[in-house]
């Protein structure tokens, strides 16, 4: 009897652990500016998105911009918090207008940005990439 007892909270402590590794763990950093497409979109197909980003550890914040804008209720630009697990980037705008989940592997990001597809890019600091104001 106590070796089951002692087996399955062996088990149990070795789940919990790697959860608890898997949400702590990030594999891809984020910092610096991207640019990219949000596509599906019903006002005309695509949106240009830019987003400026800094990671320290698993938290992530920056600020975003939208052209063009999407709805009277969208927020076109604005400030982002997100944090990282793995190799996925969860986040979303102060009035949670703009969300997104985005599997980012090296310079390119991959996902969802609210309920639309999105692909963004990152990009070297200049005035070609830098989202018009």
């Amino acid at each position: 009897m106590w070796a089951f007892v002692a087996l399955a909270l062996l088990f149990a402590s070795g789940c919990a652990q790697k959860d608890w590794i898997d949400r702590t763990l990030v594999t891809e950093n984020v910092s610096g500016s991207w640019q990219g497409v949000m596509g599906g979109l019903p006002v005309g197909g695509s949106a240009q998105v830019w987003l400026t980003l800094k990671q320290e550890g698993n938290k992530v914040s920056g600020e975003f911009r939208t052209v063009p804008r999407l709805a009277s209720w969208f927020t076109a630009e604005g400030a982002l918090e997100g944090t990282m697990a793995g190799d996925v980037l969860r986040l979303n705008d102060t009035r949670k207008t703009l969300t997104g989940e985005l599997t980012v592997s090296g310079d390119e990001m991959r996902g969802q940005l609210g309920r639309y597809p999105a692909t963004l890019h990152r990009v070297e600091s200049s005035s070609a990439s830098s989202p018009p104001r």
